[in-house]
């Protein structure tokens, strides 16, 4: 039976089923493509390799001059922001840009991270005498005597080592009786922020002043007479130029290079404000001549300590540095009316006799 007799249409043959060519028209505008964002891939660009860059610089210390010295204080900072940036550019599909900040995220990260781990007393077991060492920068003095001696009795201070100690802030402390906590001192008061002095418990023999022997900020060194030590404890109040400037840099990066080494027949202990952190080369040659510091060692590396009560990122000037032969035993931060820094306070055992 014929298919039109069946109810049924025959198939359409495909070149009808096609529809019909239509040919652009040769003066129809053309397609709007969307140009991509060459700006924000030229910003992701230069973000990246900047900390590539600032990395590098941090892995094998080679940072000089103004401004990279100051802004290497604050390496981790920069270390915890970078993985924003990498969502950032992970969102704007800014793959290479994203892999070059993880790059620079590891690299940070070897060096800076080790500080949050407590490794117990450095070394764990050392039969001898104990020693607290309490350091505060005044601030051009304006912290109350009152205060200063207040804390060494409250804490029970065996040393103290004060920078940027005024005339008129040691006379202070001699009137609100900081003798009858601490009698023997050691007094390079200057004004403005050129002073420091170190207080103790414990006989004092003066020993020098690297700070002094460079025209620079007062950095006293004394020797103290502990009873059951197995030889001489030495302690120096820190005290470099700040490397804010230009012109502070070379004599800053002295004041670090003139500290003492650890060595055989002395304990040494280096406290104060060093105007460095550990992210800086020339802090770390001075760590790396027999000390260890206070503060990395019990996983409080990155604790801040500078500038205290600003709307600014802390970083961590402050230190105590002990000879690698005692144990530091526990370190506290302390916030102090008057003063943009930190009190650090350090419980050590020295070796014995």
């Amino acid at each position: 039976m014929p298919a039109s007799h069946s109810g049924i249409d025959p198939p359409i043959p495909w070149e009808k089923r096609m529809p019909p060519f239509r040919p652009r028209r040769s003066d129809a505008p053309p397609r709007e493509v969307r140009p991509r964002n060459k700006w924000v891939s030229g910003l992701a660009v230069a973000v990246a390799v900047g900390l590539l860059l600032f990395s590098g610089l941090r892995l094998v210390g080679l940072e000089r001059g103004f401004p990279l010295v100051p802004l290497m204080a604050y390496a981790p900072l920069v270390l915890f922001t970078i993985p924003v940036l990498v969502v950032a550019f992970l969102l704007m599909r800014r793959f290479a840009a994203a892999g070059a900040a993880m790059v620079a995220f590891a690299l940070l990260a070897i060096a800076i991270l080790p500080r949050l781990i407590d490794e117990g007393p450095i070394p764990p077991e050392v039969p001898g005498p104990e020693l607290r060492v309490l350091t505060l920068n005044t601030h051009f003095g304006s912290v109350a005597p009152e205060t200063i001696v207040d804390l060494a009795r409250e804490h029970e201070m065996d040393v103290l080592t004060l920078q940027e100690v005024t005339p008129e802030l040691y006379a202070g402390l001699e009137e609100a009786g900081l003798a009858e906590v601490l009698p023997y001192s050691m007094d390079h008061s200057a004004p403005a922020a050129d002073g420091g002095t170190v207080h103790s418990v414990y006989p004092l023999t003066p020993v020098g002043d690297p700070g002094r022997e460079i025209d620079s900020l007062s950095m006293p060194h004394a020797s103290l007479e502990v009873p059951g030590t197995a030889r001489p404890v030495e302690v120096v109040s820190v005290h470099p130029m700040s490397p804010r400037r230009p012109s502070s840099m070379e004599v800053w990066e002295w004041g670090l290079l003139m500290l003492p080494p650890a060595t055989e027949d002395t304990t040494r202990i280096l406290a104060g404000d060093f105007n460095a952190t550990l992210d800086h080369a020339a802090m770390r040659h001075v760590v790396f001549e027999g000390y260890v510091d206070a503060a990395d060692v019990t996983g409080q590396g990155l604790t801040g300590t500078w500038p205290v009560g600003k709307p600014l990122p802390k970083v961590t000037l402050d230190h105590v540095l002990v000879d690698h032969r005692a144990a530091v035993d526990g370190l506290d931060f302390l916030d102090v009316e008057g003063t943009t820094h930190r009190a650090l306070v350090a419980d050590l055992t020295l070796p014995g006799e």
